[in-house]
């Protein structure tokens, strides 16, 4: 029987209470236990829907109540397959790419991507928009697909930080090119909802690398991002 409590995981809490504070990010890659992948989707669910029915019993709620009754496992459902797909190599998108025979070399971007996530220190909801670009390297690829590697990566708890490393980082090994560009501007719940409780705060983040670090390309992109679309 595989051992899932915090036990062993919480040492050292009080050191760490104020990190989520501070908006620290531990890794590149998304913190993984190495037990991740060992319940099926449908056992997480039943796991999931356990421990939050005992969440709501430790708050007070009574889950005799008609309208409370589900929730627990309407709650694990929504995680594993909706909020948290992310987690999940096997929800990750299959990018084909194709030869660019118009020999196309100039910037290529989709902008304005809807982002949804999570911060992964108060699992409060993270809304915004994503700009993608990139500069053919011999491949090019369907826009749609600029969109799935957003949405697969934001749907997991994130660092916004680390969420924009990882676009990109994708987008390079997926394009093979160093001419990538991701600029994301997001509303972290966890700072309009809770703590300071500012409702206008935005996130910017942006990772550039290749062309992108020349001044005049990475002008031409913030300029395109930000250009009005024509009525």
């Amino acid at each position: 029987m595989l051992d899932y409590s915090l036990n062993g995981h919480l040492d050292g809490l009080a050191d760490t209470d104020d990190l989520g504070d501070m908006h620290v990010a531990t890794a590149i890659d998304t913190p993984m236990n190495p037990h991740a992948f060992d319940l099926s989707d449908a056992e997480k669910i039943e796991r999931i829907s356990d421990h939050f029915a005992e969440i709501m019993n430790i708050l007070g709620l009574d889950l005799r109540d008609d309208s409370l009754r589900g929730t627990p496992r309407r709650v694990a459902k929504m995680y594993v397959n909706e909020v948290f797909r992310g987690l999940n190599p096997e929800n990750k998108p299959t990018i084909t790419t194709f030869e660019n025979k118009y020999r196309y070399r100039r910037l290529v971007i989709e902008r304005n991507i809807p982002l949804q996530s999570t911060c992964e220190h108060h699992f409060q909801p993270i809304f915004g928009v994503a700009h993608v670009a990139y500069i053919p390297n011999g491949r090019v690829v369907g826009l749609s697909k600029l969109n799935r590697i957003v949405d697969f990566y934001g749907r997991r708890p994130q660092v916004q930080e680390r969420l924009t490393v990882q676009i990109a980082e994708e987008l390079r090994r997926t394009l093979k090119t160093e001419d990538v560009a991701v600029y994301i501007d997001a509303r972290h719940m966890c700072v309009q909802a809770r703590g300071i409780e500012h409702h206008g705060a935005s996130t910017i983040t942006a990772e550039y690398s290749g062309k992108f670090l020349n001044e005049n390309t990475r002008q031409e992109f913030l300029m395109a991002i930000n250009s009005k679309m024509p009525d």
